[in-house]
């Protein structure tokens, strides 16, 4: 009886293991897409005709950036893959 249940424990963690490799990869792949986003709004911002263009820009890299952070936490990955640092949200405005 013992044996059995052991094994239904065994089978149980084979299952498990492949569902957090499922979704490690999963993870991944979001993470490979943020930072595509990132990289053609970082584009598009060094074109961008006017302030109004710009700072919607910002936002959007921000928003990427941040999201990014929490995909590399999430991996365990600590350095924050190149986009970590404060957002502009983070600093005091000028003149304070």
């Amino acid at each position: 009886m013992g044996e059995l249940i052991r094994l239904e424990e065994l089978d149980r963690e084979r299952r498990r293991s492949r569902a957090r490799v499922a979704e490690r990869a999963h993870l991944e792949r979001a993470v490979a897409v943020l930072r595509e986003n990132l990289a053609a709004a970082a584009t598009a911002l060094r074109d961008a005709p006017d302030a109004r263009v710009q700072t919607e820009l910002l936002g959007r890299i921000e928003r990427f950036a941040a999201m990014i952070r929490y995909g590399m936490r999430m991996l365990g990955d600590s350095s924050g893959g190149g986009v970590d640092g404060p957002s502009a949200a983070d600093r005091p405005a000028a003149g304070h």
